[in-house]
C-alpha cells in the first residue's frame, strides 16, 4: 500500500467497469459487451447476487417451467462471457470518483482506472441473525414474499417487522397463504396508518405484538417458529407457531458504502439516479439494480436497469469522442 491506501503497481485501465454480478450485473455485461465496451466485471461479495439464494425463481420471463437462481445465474455468466465479458473475482475496496479515469481498488490488491463504471452491487436484506435462519435458506426461509410467495399457497407463513414493508409484505402473502403471522417485536407497529388499516382489516392476518424469534424449526425445511413472548418480563414465556414459511421484512442495506463519499444516496445509503436513467450526480458513473431501487427489488427490473446502464454508458463514452 502507498501512503494514501491504495495498492502499489501499475493500473489496469479499462473502458467499462462494471461492479456487481447479479441480474442487473450481467445484464449490463452483455449490453456493454456486444457494444464492444469490452466490459471487466468484477463479481463482488455475493457472486450471482440475492438469487443465489433463491431456490425456485418462476416469475422472470422466459422460463415457463421456472429455474433455481443459481442455475439462472449462470446463464447470465456464461452469456456475458460468450460475448467477451472479462468476469473475474473480487470486490472493490476502495474508489476515488473525483475524476476520469475513476481508480477503484479490488481486494485492496490492484488498482482499475476506468472510463465508465457501472455500479450494480445490490442490497443485503437483513436478517435476525439466527443460526437456523441459515440453516433454512431457500428451504423456508425467504427475503422477498413477491419472489417466493407462490410456493405458500393456502399454507401457514409468518412475516417478522413492523414497518411499512413488513405491513406491505404480510398484506399481500394473505392473498396466497392459508393464514399470516406477523411477528412485531414491539407493541406497537412503526408502519403508517394506511398500511396498518390495511392490516387489520385483512382476516387471515394475525398480529404477534412483542413477540421475538427464538428459533425455526423442521425437518430438512420450515415446520415451525418458536418465539419469546414479551422478552426480559416478569410474565415472558416461549410460544411455538407452526409455519411453512418465514419471510424477512426488517429492511435492505444497500450496497453502496466504498462509493458513499462521491455519490449522492439518500438516508439508507441507496444510491440517487437521474429519472428515468441510471446516471448518479458523478457523469460516468451509473448505478443499477437493487442498489439504487428500494421499490422494486425483482430480478427483471434489475435486469432492466442493467441494459440502461449499459446503454446510457455507451452514450456517455461516444459523447466524449
Amino acid at each position: 500500500m502507498n501512503k494514501d491506501g491504495w495498492p502499489e503497481g501499475e493500473a489496469e485501465n479499462v473502458k467499462c467497469l462494471i461492479i456487481g454480478s447479479g441480474p442487473a450485473g450481467y445484464t449490463a455485461a452483455i449490453y456493454a459487451a456486444r457494444a464492444n465496451l469490452s466490459p471487466v466485471m468484477y463479481q463482488g461479495m455475493e457472486p450471482g447476487g440475492q438469487l443465489t439464494t433463491t431456490t425456485e425463481v418462476e416469475n422472470f420471463p422466459g422460463y415457463p417451467s421456472g429455474i433455481t437462481g443459481p442455475e439462472m445465474m449462470e446463464d447470465l455468466k456464461k452469456q456475458a462471457e460468450r460475448f467477451g465479458t472479462d468476469v473475474r473475482w473480487g470486490m472493490a475496496t476502495k474508489a476515488d470518483l473525483s475524476k476520469r479515469p475513476f481508480k477503484v481498488a479490488i481486494d485492496d490488491k490492484k488498482v482499475l482506472e476506468a472510463e465508465t463504471l457501472i455500479i450494480a452491487t445490490g442490497a443485503t436484506a437483513k436478517y435476525l441473525g439466527l443460526e437456523s435462519e441459515e440453516k433454512y435458506k431457500g428451504s423456508g426461509v425467504s427475503a422477498c414474499a413477491t419472489c417466493d410467495g407462490f410456493f405458500y399457497k393456502d399454507k401457514v407463513v409468518g412475516v417478522v417487522g413492523g414497518g411499512d414493508t413488513a405491513a406491505e409484505e404480510a398484506t399481500y402473502l394473505a392473498g396466497l397463504a392459508k393464514k399470516v403471522y406477523l411477528i412485531v417485536r414491539k407493541d406497537y407497529m412503526r408502519a403508517s396508518k394506511a398500511m396498518q388499516k390495511r392490516v387489520d382489516n385483512t382476516k387471515n392476518i394475525e398480529i404477534l405484538y412483542e413477540h421475538n424469534t427464538k428459533e425455526l424449526y423442521g425437518d430438512g425445511v420450515v415446520e415451525g417458529a418458536k418465539l419469546i413472548y414479551r422478552k426480559g418480563q416478569p410474565d415472558e414465556k416461549e410460544v411455538d407457531i407452526k409455519i411453512d414459511g418465514f419471510f424477512l421484512a426488517i429492511g435492505h442495506t444497500p450496497n453502496s458504502k466504498v462509493f458513499a463519499d462521491y455519490l449522492t444516496t439518500d438516508k439508507e445509503g441507496y444510491i440517487i439516479t437521474d429519472s428515468g436513467s441510471t446516471k448518479t450526480n458523478i457523469p460516468g458513473v451509473f448505478a443499477s439494480g437493487d442498489v439504487q431501487d428500494k421499490i422494486y427489488r425483482q430480478a427483471v427490473t434489475a435486469a432492466g436497469s442493467g441494459c440502461q446502464a449499459a446503454l446510457d454508458a455507451e452514450r456517455f463514452l461516444g459523447e466524449q469522442e
